[in-house]
């Protein structure tokens, strides 16, 4: 009976390993939208089409995986540069809206595709994690390419967001990171995996978290406890922006003020009215952007 039952355990580990961990198409992902000239990201979307990209590649910092990113220079030559992190099964084409949005602002874009998603290689999906390295990597090529005088800011929705707190807590960051963004991220991805164990298959934490965390643990070298925003956060002392929307039910908007309580830097939050996940620029636009310039204009000179 015994056998049987850490048979069974076993296998549906196994199953939602697959789900959570192996990229391919979720069901539980909302298909992207049509940009529609009604759509007030279609001005983005168009200049993205169209905008002079470059493209750029990187080794991962473990398992020399190939990685890929669009590199969008700004109209007029600067310093400053920013670091624009996806979310969980997107890429760097997904993030044109922030891209733009940035580029308003002056800044050289840089949009790196995550281990396993886009056009960079890999077979797992790292939660920001490991990518957590991989960017540190892409910020060293910024600062090689636009001088040791760069001014960075590392800016990330859902995965990113939880990737941009992960960066903020790496030893020996470059200094030339000014600032940080991060968007509707998850405390860790132990919490998020069991809340979304909860909320799509009406699964508790235990012991099925648990079993997953050790299925990727072995395969991938890293638990889902120990990929952890919050315990990253609690190590960064630059300025950080934290963005959740108020109606977010897929990282809870819960999450957001553990995250924020205890950040060590100066910091600002923003609870966006009325937004679902990764929904706040596109519900609130003109807010967005405003609170975006005004915390870059204050830190990052």
């Amino acid at each position: 009976m015994a056998f049987l039952i850490a048979a069974g355990l076993f296998g549906a580990g196994s199953y939602f390993y697959k789900v959570a961990v192996v990229p391919a198409p979720k069901s539980f992902l909302s298909k992207p939208q049509k940009i529609t000239h009604s759509n007030p990201l279609y001005p983005a979307h168009e200049w993205y089409q169209h905008v002079n990209k470059k493209r750029w590649y990187e080794v991962s910092a473990t398992r020399h995986l190939i990685l890929d990113a669009n590199y969008i220079p700004a109209s007029k030559a600067t310093t400053k540069s920013v670091l624009i992190a996806h979310g969980f099964m997107g890429n760097k084409d997904k993030m044109f809206s922030y891209a733009y949005m940035f580029h308003q602002l002056g800044y050289n874009v840089l949009l790196p595709d995550a281990r396993g998603h886009g056009d960079s290689q890999g077979n797992y999906i790292g939660y920001g994690w490991p990518d957590r390295l991989d960017y540190v990597k892409w910020i060293k090529k910024l600062i090689a390419t636009n001088g040791q005088n760069s001014k960075i800011v590392m800016f990330g929705t859902s995965m990113g967001g939880a990737a941009t707190m992960m960066v903020s807590g790496v030893k020996n960051v470059p200094r030339q990171v000014e600032a940080y963004v991060e968007d509707c991220g998850y405390t860790d991805v132990y919490d998020e995996v069991a809340y979304q164990a909860k909320e799509l298959y009406h699964l508790p934490k235990f012991p099925l978290v648990g079993i997953v965390s050790l299925i990727n643990h072995v395969k991938n070298g890293y638990s889902f406890k120990e990929a952890s925003a919050l315990n990253q956060v609690k190590k960064n002392q630059r300025p950080m922006l934290f963005i959740h929307g108020a109606k977010d039910h897929f990282v809870p908007t819960r999450m957001v003020y553990s995250l924020y309580r205890v950040d060590k830097g100066p910091k600002q939050l923003l609870i966006v009215p009325g937004a679902g996940h990764a929904d706040s620029y596109q519900k609130q636009p003109k807010l967005y952007e405003a609170t975006v310039k005004t915390f870059l204009e204050k830190y990052v000179k």
